[in-house]
């Protein structure tokens, strides 16, 4: 598997090495712009410095997922091109709480956007005064379970979604990871608290019932946009040092069982949309998930109980 994955797009090689082989290659790295998918995304970047039709718009032809789809890349961080079309978008209208707005004069920000926002704004190199006000919106959206939902400062939700409450563990685990000092005490305990809410569901159980919340989310999904799926939750958590937990078991069992005899995993069903450029077909052997699993698998794999006994695979909301 080691040497299908290395002959894939740079940006998988440079992971592979990294990830697996424990080797930094910052040559590998260096060609991500210039090379296969790296080089599509600039290509397809607007004469003013935007992606799609602004900023958030095509869903994931626009800047924002243009943006998360090269920091999932590995795209150089100090990459000029990409730092002037971030700055484009620091410069955009706030909303009245503070966060990126979607459009001008939106009087609340959306909880996703801005986690994933603040998610590659740091991871390209953002100074933390221009971060200040989206960390600020952010922790003011912590509900009471610990978790977070984008539909919380709207129709007044009171219980946390996997989708947003990963959303801002990525947020957050990159600003730290990136050095920033502002109220990341704070963003520390939030981030821990996210965490929790997403294990006291076992990674896809409705914590009231013990059902799964949606089948979908054990459907290794990639790019995931913002989302949930266990692939996608399981690799933040070895991202951000997140150590073995036994709610995690099942969901991992999950994951290796998908696993085909060649040791590969496939890429299930794209999430419907226009993309600048399709990595890899679905419902075929993917570099992608086998690149993520493989590295899942190094860091909690030698935890990994087989499960009996699993409910079968129904639904409940």
């Amino acid at each position: 598997m080691i040497q299908w994955l290395l002959k894939g797009d740079p940006s998988i090689a440079f992971q592979t090495f990294r990830d697996l082989l424990g080797q930094n290659r910052p040559d590998l790295q260096e060609r991500i712009p210039q090379e296969g998918w790296g080089k599509a995304f600039l290509e397809a970047r607007n004469a003013d410095g935007s992606w799609g039709e602004g900023f958030y718009r095509p869903m994931w032809t626009s800047s924002h997922y243009t943006l998360l789809d090269l920091k999932a890349l590995c795209f150089p961080s100090g990459h000029p091109t990409v730092a002037e079309s971030l700055n484009r978008l620091l410069n955009r209208p706030r909303s009245m709480d503070g966060g990126i707005a979607v459009s001008p004069g939106d009087r609340k920000s959306d909880v996703c956007i801005n986690a994933l926002f603040l998610s590659y704004a740091a991871y390209f190199g953002t100074e933390t005064p221009r971060l200040e006000a989206i960390v600020d919106f952010l922790l003011g959206e912590r509900m009471a379970d610990g978790g977070f939902n984008c539909m919380r400062n709207r129709s007044g939700a009171d219980v946390s979604s996997l989708h947003s409450t990963l959303s801002v563990i990525e947020g957050f685990s990159e600003y730290l990871k990136q050095g920033h000092s502002y109220r990341s005490d704070e963003v520390t305990n939030g981030l821990q608290s996210a965490t929790e809410t997403i294990l006291a569901r076992y990674m896809f159980r409705s914590h009231r019932t013990g059902e799964i919340i949606k089948t979908e989310f054990l459907n290794p999904v990639f790019p995931a946009r913002w989302k949930y799926n266990t692939l996608r939750a399981f690799d933040t958590f070895r991202s951000n040092g997140t150590t073995f937990d036994a709610r995690m078991t099942e969901a991992l069992a999950k994951l290796v069982s998908l696993r085909k005899p060649g040791g590969y995993w496939l890429r299930a069903a794209a999430i419907p949309g226009k993309v600048h450029v399709v990595m890899e077909p679905p419902r075929r052997a993917s570099r992608w998930v086998t690149l993520i699993a493989m590295r899942i698998l190094k860091t909690y794999g030698e935890n990994l109980q087989v499960c009996e006994n699993i409910p079968p695979l129904s639904s409940s909301n």
